[in-house]
């Protein structure tokens, strides 16, 4: 081959090609190995079936753990735990509070009688302040 290409020897003076029988065109017969591929992928089929195997043993131990647990004597979370406790039901609790707070802010009522305080709507409270002002400092500047 090397002999038939002339090309070859002049534009590689320096790089010698060997003079062998197996040198003839064709395909490679050494470039994967296929068992060891296959000894792979079965060790990787095999360790990913074992995983899977102990991640549901797993799962099956923790259940059957859980299930001896919710047998066992219920304790009263109010008689537990000390205050603050979570909530028990948040949204109705929350529209309870809102509730209130917009029942606070839309009526009138007393805050403190003997001092004459007195709670007014917030839609009159900001009219009020519209027309009459903050109170505003002395002149005079800080002495």
């Amino acid at each position: 081959m090397a002999e038939s290409d002339p090309h070859l020897r002049e534009s590689h003076p320096e790089t010698p090609v060997p003079e062998t029988p197996g040198n003839e065109p064709g395909h490679e017969t050494g470039d994967v190995n296929v068992w060891a591929i296959g000894k792979f992928a079965f060790a990787l089929i095999a360790i990913i079936a074992i995983s899977l195997g102990l991640l549901v043993g797993l799962f099956k131990y923790f259940q059957t753990r859980d299930q001896a647990n919710a047998t066992a004597v219920r304790v009263d979370p109010v008689k537990l735990f000390p205050e603050p406790r979570l909530e028990r039901a948040p949204i109705p609790e929350l529209k309870t509070v809102r509730a209130e707070e917009d029942r606070m802010l839309n009526s009138y009522g007393w805050v403190d009688p003997q001092k004459n305080l007195v709670r007014v709507p917030i839609d009159v409270a900001i009219d009020l302040l519209a027309k009459k002002g903050l109170p505003s400092r002395p002149q005079g500047g800080p002495k």
